[in-house]
């Protein structure tokens, strides 16, 4: 087993991790910002490191202050938790090179599934369905790009190879708009992710976003933990998130989670992972692969059972799978309310002190954050103050359950957004079960 894992993120996932080292006897290093120090994980390590001021790119994104990190407190191994380096393969890389474990895949596979042109190609030929697109990147011939475009017809979508977060996609509803979309898109693609490749996929209208959890010991085992529903979004951003997902044929369900452990078993996959997809007329299209812990991996424990950190850490020890896949069963519904620092309505940033908090409680009920009473929330990284999760035997349970765990929730000094998410589970639509990702905007707007 790891004897010491440097845990390089700050927040909710940094405590979530420390957590789960401390029940496995595993000692751990927080690393910090200047604007950091009062973090709860920091003040329960084993040790703690500061890497540099506020800003993501002098600290937390600082590659060689890491390292020196690690060498200085003589880790083992580094868990990048989500977002920040957990998905730069020239980090992982760099980590492995200095004789450090990564505590996720190897970085042939993240610059593999971060490439969406390769992931797709990687998905197809494991049986993995995906969008009719063009199987590759585009050229600059504009008549066999127009041409292609007619055979998937319109409306397309052209995509950034390296993209993400919802930028780098632009809708074309027809061929006048081609060209002249496909070169702004490229454009757009050079100065976000530093690449112009492109691609071109089947615009789908109104689908659902499901995604499927799976794990991989790295010499080409693997498991499927289920699927998640993570439709309610805005501008691209996960709102709520549920497991199992909603309304799913029972069918394609099968086929999806066999065909994505395939492509695990035949990458070799190493840690945890999750596959997104679009779901649309009970069928199942293959968008992108997330090689990385997610922030909804809640939901997914607590219909499993499974503990997908200590997983992981596992995993990175050499250690074996600890369950079999006939072992897995998916038991009641969880569901997911991300709690944001921002004003419930016109979502801008609320920093400050916190000068109360009160945590709900009560049957079923989870919630993983960093917050405390007289903490002050930091201007400087994105606004997730805390995750709340609500379990029930069913999904009317779950939501019963959510509405008044929300209700009990005390953050006091700054805004956040549980009115919203009061309001989302009221909603008769979410409460229908299976609202696509257009859902939430067109909600907002009727307020």
């Amino acid at each position: 087993m790891l004897e010491k894992v440097l845990i390089a993120n700050r927040g909710e996932i940094a405590l979530r991790v420390l957590r789960a080292c401390r029940e496995m006897g595993i000692k751990t290093v927080a690393v910090h910002s200047t604007a950091d120090r009062e973090l709860m994980h920091v003040r329960l390590s084993d040790e703690s490191v500061c890497i540099g001021p506020p800003k993501s790119t002098d600290s937390y994104l600082n590659v060689p202050a890491l390292i020196s990190a690690m060498e200085l407190t003589n880790a083992d191994a580094v868990h990048p938790g989500y977002g920040f380096l957990s998905e730069n393969a020239d980090f992982a890389e760099q980590v492995e090179q200095c004789g450090f474990i990564f505590i996720g895949p190897t970085p042939e596979t993240i610059r593999a599934m971060g490439d969406k042109v390769s992931a797709i190609e990687v998905m197809r030929k494991a049986g993995v369905p995906t969008v009719p697109g063009s199987d590759g990147p585009l050229g600059d011939n504009d008549k066999e790009n127009l041409a292609l475009a007619e055979k998937i017809g319109y409306p397309v979508m052209i995509k950034a190879a390296a993209g993400g977060g919802g930028r780098g996609m632009r809708v074309v509803p027809n061929a006048e708009e081609l060209l002249k979309s496909i070169q702004i898109t490229r454009t757009e693609a050079k100065s976000y992710f530093g690449s112009d490749v492109v691609y071109l996929e089947k615009f789908l209208g109104n689908p659902r976003h499901v995604e499927i959890q799976v794990i991989g010991d790295g010499r080409g085992n693997a498991i499927c933990l289920g699927d998640r529903d993570c439709s309610m979004q805005r501008r691209h951003q996960k709102v709520v998130e549920e497991a199992p997902a909603p309304g799913i044929d029972p069918e394609a369900r099968k086929k999806v989670h066999a065909a994505s452990i395939k492509a695990c078993q035949d990458l070799k996959y190493r840690g945890a992972g999750t596959l997104e997809f679009l779901y649309e007329d009970g069928e199942f299209f293959f968008i992108e692969m997330n090689t990385r812990l997610q922030v909804e991996h809640p939901v997914t424990e607590r219909v499993t059972g499974i503990d997908i950190v200590r997983e992981q850490l596992r995993i990175a020890a050499g250690m074996d799978l600890s369950v079999k896949q006939e072992e897995i069963e998916i038991i009641g519904h969880a569901i997911e309310c991300r709690i944001n620092a921002e004003h419930p309505e016109t979502f801008m940033p609320s920093p400050g002190k916190v000068k109360l908090f009160h945590s709900p409680g009560g049957n079923g009920i989870r919630v993983d954050s960093h917050l405390y009473s007289g903490y002050t929330v930091p201007p400087y990284y994105d606004s997730l103050i805390a995750k709340l999760i609500s379990f029930g035997p069913n999904r009317d349970v779950a939501i019963g359950r959510m509405q008044n765990a929300l209700e009990e929730m005390l953050v006091d000094g700054i805004l956040t957004n549980i009115p919203l998410q009061s309001r989302i589970m009221r909603d008769p639509g979410f409460r229908k079960g299976g609202a696509n990702i257009h859902y939430l905007e067109k909600m907002l707007k009727q307020h």
